[in-house]
């Protein structure tokens, strides 16, 4: 199962440019290896002042990621990124859907809206057949808030991860034919 991990660094005034040579340098390097599927990086919008940076990761599994945390390679990386950096990175795995929308991977559509449909519609009904009728006599929109972030808090922490790992292999079979 791909691990999706993203990072948030704050660049040093100045130094915008070269931390962003020296990422692609790394990434570069990176790539090398084994585990490593993908990185991207997200610069801040132009003329928003920001100084965020991130950086998206993707490894085949848990282990390929932590080798690649505990390698030499990147223990080398962050000694350059802290000459460039302010503060410490911020790691987050991601999961469900989220990681779908920050993988340089992603499903094809078609089979991301299968798979939704899949996670949803028992979810929805469940939640009607156990919250509706609790909820069924309050006004419309107070009704409609609590059953949809029911739904949505369910889908992004237990469903949606537990689909897209059963479905995986279906929902990256033609990601993995363009790869060959």
């Amino acid at each position: 199962m791909p691990i999706h991990i993203a990072i948030t660094r704050r660049v040093r005034p100045g130094c915008e440019a070269e931390f962003q040579q020296a990422l692609r340098d790394f990434f570069q390097t990176s790539f090398g290896h084994e585990g490593v599927l993908g990185a991207s990086l997200l610069i801040p919008p132009p003329g928003s002042g920001s100084r965020e940076y991130g950086i998206l990761r993707t490894f085949a599994n848990k282990k390929e990621c932590d080798a690649f945390y505990a390698s030499d390679i990147f223990k080398a990386w962050e000694q350059k990124a802290r000459t460039l950096t302010e503060g410490e990175p911020v790691y987050r795995q991601l999961h469900g859907l989220e990681a779908w929308f920050r993988s340089p991977n992603s499903p094809p559509r078609w089979k991301m809206s299968i798979a939704t449909f899949l996670g949803v519609f028992p979810t929805a009904m469940v939640l009607n057949a156990t919250l509706g009728s609790t909820i069924r006599t309050w006004p419309f929109v107070l009704r409609n808030a609590v059953f949809n972030a029911c739904v949505v808090t369910l889908l992004t922490w237990a469903v949606m991860p537990l689909v897209t790992r059963l479905l995986h292999s279906w929902l990256h079979s033609e990601t993995k034919e363009k790869l060959k």
